[in-house]
């Protein structure tokens, strides 16, 4: 996710946006649904995992990401793979 606000935005509108943003991604976070963030160094972007049921989810929480109209996002469906020591734990 990549985060273009524009320069002449409301200040007072830009820090409303940014802090409804942290309350959401930190809610998601503890429901299990935002999995990891990592923010991308110099930039202002983040690379996330998100542990969804399904693509409606998804779309859902990034439609209502409040800076959501403010990025771009490049979505890549990821799933388990079978050399993976840690899901071997799990099925073993």
């Amino acid at each position: 996710m990549e985060v273009d606000i524009p320069r002449d935005l409301d200040p007072e509108v830009r820090a409303d946006l940014i802090t409804r943003e942290k309350a959401y991604c930190q809610e998601l976070q503890r429901t299990g649904e935002w999995a990891h963030i990592w923010r991308c160094v110099g930039q202002y972007a983040n690379i996330s995992v998100f542990d969804v049921a399904d693509n409606e989810a998804l779309h859902r929480i990034l439609w209502n990401l409040p800076l959501f109209p403010y990025m771009t996002v490049e979505a890549t469906p990821l799933a388990q793979h079978p050399s993976d020591l840690a899901a071997q734990e799990f099925t073993a």
